[in-house]
């Protein structure tokens, strides 16, 4: 090749500007203020008592906490990370500043080659993470092992630091919550790496560190929440007992899974199950209609409500007779739901419902009725959560960043109408090893065997 040409390509290539990927958006001071404001709107407009869940007072150090910091242009992430810090002041899961579609923005991460934390992990009380699985859930032979060291990084001083955007009625929520979610929040906090560094010891305090590539599979919640089979299955158990594990109260096909809770309950019917297990201990909620219809039809013995009295907020469109948009209304639920004793599958034996940090929403609102109507007991473990539970919730994006602001519009009391206890209360306590999923469901056969 004849030199003078090359010099020219070398000479343009210098000229050339190198093409580079976009650099995310930046929303000005003013920008971010308008959005703060408008959070703080819809909050204003929607709830009919914050009080419900925060104190006021801090909350309004928070508030101005936040206004502080947004004083410099940000990204959306960036933006989020200093809102975010409300969400455990606000303390309710249905009352929380989220970024929009974040199983779609890890979709994206995937599949545009992107990497995430390798492990999915539990959190203890000590706020200490142990892996559980590779990312995920294939197992891994390093399972239960204690993290120290996170990229250089003090791995509890993570977790806190993680823990202080999470949204949740209580810490232990929040911390469950945080586990499920870790490669999402820790890469929207650190963003990603090709390569992880950690520092592990195992139960005998023996440490090793790790080399890891950046984890390249959908963390296994979201693989979950769109895979039926995996939301809901049912299996018959030694001793006439059954499993039914309903990992939420929402999907699009209702008739599905209305289907698929008819099926099961004609397999125990035709096996003469005597004891049904509900696992609803990861279920987040959804409509009332799904355990209405799907498993009290076949359980109730007689008339419940799936709450006694609320407060709520007229919002626009929903006022009803002699109310004004932006009233707060008290009232009392007076709809009753029928029992089917004469249903050829209704079940009569004995029924237990495990709750646990996962539970939520639609969920409590499920295991309050069979608690407070003697339809079933429930078992497992407590503390996470409030029986009395808000909803109707409203989602509002911030007009600049698009971030959102979940909200709710009323405030139910349980079935009772019983004030305490104010958390989710087991009336079988169940010893609880976060790396056995099955774990709890032995302890309670074993126990029922044992009765």
């Amino acid at each position: 090749m004849h030199l003078k040409p090359l010099r020219a390509l070398l000479a343009l290539a210098l000229l050339c500007p190198v093409v580079q990927a976009s650099e995310p958006t930046r929303y000005s001071v003013a920008q971010l203020q308008q959005d703060f404001l408008a959070m703080q709107v819809a909050i204003a407009r929607t709830h009919p008592d914050i009080g419900h869940s925060t104190d006021q007072a801090a909350l309004a150090q928070a508030y101005r906490k936040v206004a502080v910091q947004l004083q410099r242009p940000m990204t959306r992430d960036e933006a989020w990370r200093v809102l975010a810090t409300l969400n455990p002041v606000f303390a309710d899961a249905h009352l929380t500043v989220n970024q929009p579609d974040w199983r779609g923005q890890l979709r994206k991460q995937v599949d545009q080659g992107g990497t995430l934390f390798p492990f999915e992990v539990v959190i203890d009380q000590e706020g200490e993470p142990r892996l559980r699985a590779e990312l995920g859930g294939k197992p891994t032979a390093l399972a239960g092992q204690r993290i120290s060291l996170i990229n250089g990084r003090d791995a509890r001083e993570v977790v806190a630091t993680l823990l202080g955007l999470a949204h949740g009625d209580t810490p232990a929520f929040r911390r469950n919550l945080l586990a499920k979610r870790w490669a999402y929040y820790y890469w929207k906090q650190y963003g990603e790496a090709e390569t992880y560094v950690l520092t592990v010891a195992d139960a005998a305090g023996k440490r090793q560190n790790l080399t890891l590539p950046g984890g390249k599979a959908l963390p296994e919640q979201v693989q979950t929440d769109t895979d039926f089979e995996r939301q809901f299955q049912f299996k018959l158990l030694s001793g006439n007992a059954a499993l039914l594990t309903i990992k939420a109260f929402s999907w699009a096909d209702k008739n599905r899974y209305f289907d698929f809770t008819k099926r099961a309950f004609a397999q125990m019917h035709d096996a003469g199950v005597e004891t049904l297990l509900i696992d609803i201990r990861d279920n987040g909620g959804g409509d009332d209609d799904m355990w209405k219809q799907g498993l009290l039809r076949y359980i109730a013995e007689r008339p419940y409500q799936n709450g006694s009295s609320y407060l709520k907020k007229v919002l626009t469109g929903r006022a009803g007779p002699g109310e004004q948009v932006g009233d707060v209304v008290q009232g009392s639920i007076q709809s009753w739901e029928q029992p089917e004793p004469s249903n050829p599958l209704h079940f009569a034996g004995k029924v237990y419902v495990l709750v646990g940090a996962g539970t939520y929403s639609s969920a409590i609102l499920f295991s309050n009725a069979v608690q407070d109507y003697g339809f079933a007991q429930l078992a497992g473990s407590g503390g996470y959560a409030r029986t009395q539970q808000s909803g109707g919730i409203q989602v509002t994006a911030l007009p600049n960043t698009g971030l959102e602001v979940v909200a709710p519009r009323f405030i139910l009391n349980r079935s009772s109408g019983k004030a305490e206890p104010k958390l989710v209360t087991p009336d079988i306590a169940l010893p609880l090893d976060p790396m056995d999923e099955q774990g709890q469901v032995k302890a309670l056969l074993i126990q029922l065997q044992g009765s």
